[in-house]
């Protein structure tokens, strides 16, 4: 009794967890309308159960044909109803998980995309300072050097606006990289909690598991959504099994304890009517222990002339 209450829980438990997976799913499927869906769910889930058990007990029941057909089929069809729940729970708590690493992904390309403009800002200003510095060297190398200084002095306007490009540059690059540095310390803690998800699509697709990452978390989602469901059901039918047998178990003790019983007053009743034709014969011969003597001596002769 105490492995058929285990079973029964076991199946309430599961049945119950997988019904408010289903739910959920099936509410994010179709979220215009979410409590008509949860509703709905709770009461199918319900009828599931119901009707699973009923049909268990009453398979070898004169019941039509037609009847068994359709409640075999309609508790088929509701477990793929709930599998497909789940599925879509499963699948957008994977999404809402993953949903952030992408986004951190885009940032950091933005962020480097950033970077190397910047980048190409400096290097401009650096070369055309080369060239400006190119353009004095000439003047210094024909011995022009106060031609020389008076043409940089003209340069100077353009030189600074030239250097202050690439200190603010170097500024937002700076600021850039904290940026980066930031979404990428993050973008290592959501990578740390889908790393074991990591490992089993390396597990499956080898060196191909980066592509096939997705591939990998559905493959996953339909093992588990198909023993969730169904093995609600099926331990929800090994209770009713368990539970036939120690009925009919019960049955059995009591009957054979009734058999027992019965045997034990027979026998009582036996050996009292045996007791009653004692007490009749030592009423007819009395209590004196001569005249019984006498009596059954008498009885002895007769049986022998007879």
């Amino acid at each position: 009794m105490f492995l058929t209450l285990i079973t029964f829980i076991s199946a309430i438990a599961i049945s119950l967890i997988a019904a408010g997976y289903s739910i959920l799913g099936l509410a994010t499927l179709f979220a215009g309308a979410a409590v008509p869906i949860i509703a709905m769910g709770s009461a199918l889930e319900v009828g599931k159960l119901v009707a699973a058990s009923w049909l268990y007990h009453n398979w070898q029941s004169d019941i039509p044909k037609s009847l068994k057909a359709y409640l075999f089929t309609a508790i088929i069809v509701l477990i793929f109803i709930t599998s497909v729940g789940i599925f879509g729970f499963l699948s957008k708590a994977h999404l809402d998980q993953v949903k952030p690493t992408a986004g951190n992904q885009e940032q950091i390309l933005l962020i480097d995309k950033k970077i190397k403009q910047e980048e190409m800002i400096i290097e401009r200003a650096e070369r055309t300072l080369n060239q400006l510095d190119k353009a004095l060297d000439v003047y210094i190398d024909k011995e022009y050097v106060s031609r020389g200084l008076k043409e940089r002095k003209k340069q100077k306007e353009e030189r600074e606006l030239l250097n202050k490009s690439i200190d603010e540059a170097m500024a937002k690059i700076a600021d850039l990289n904290n940026s980066k540095s930031s979404i990428t310390i993050e973008q290592l803690k959501l990578e740390a909690d889908v790393g074991p998800l990591k490992y089993v699509a390396e597990l499956i697709y080898g060196d191909e598991a980066k592509d096939h990452f997705d591939s990998a978390v559905r493959i996953i989602i339909l093992i588990l959504i198909f023993v969730f469901d169904p093995l609600a059901v099926l331990l929800l039918i090994a209770a009713n099994i368990s539970l036939r047998q120690w009925q009919q178990k019960r049955i059995f003790i009591k009957t054979s304890k009734k058999r027992d019983l019965q045997k034990r007053i027979e026998a009582l009743q036996q050996k009292n009517k045996k007791l009653r034709i004692y007490k009749d014969l030592t009423r007819d011969l009395g209590d004196n222990p001569d005249e019984i003597k006498l009596k059954l001596n008498q009885i002895y002769d007769w049986n022998e002339q007879k």
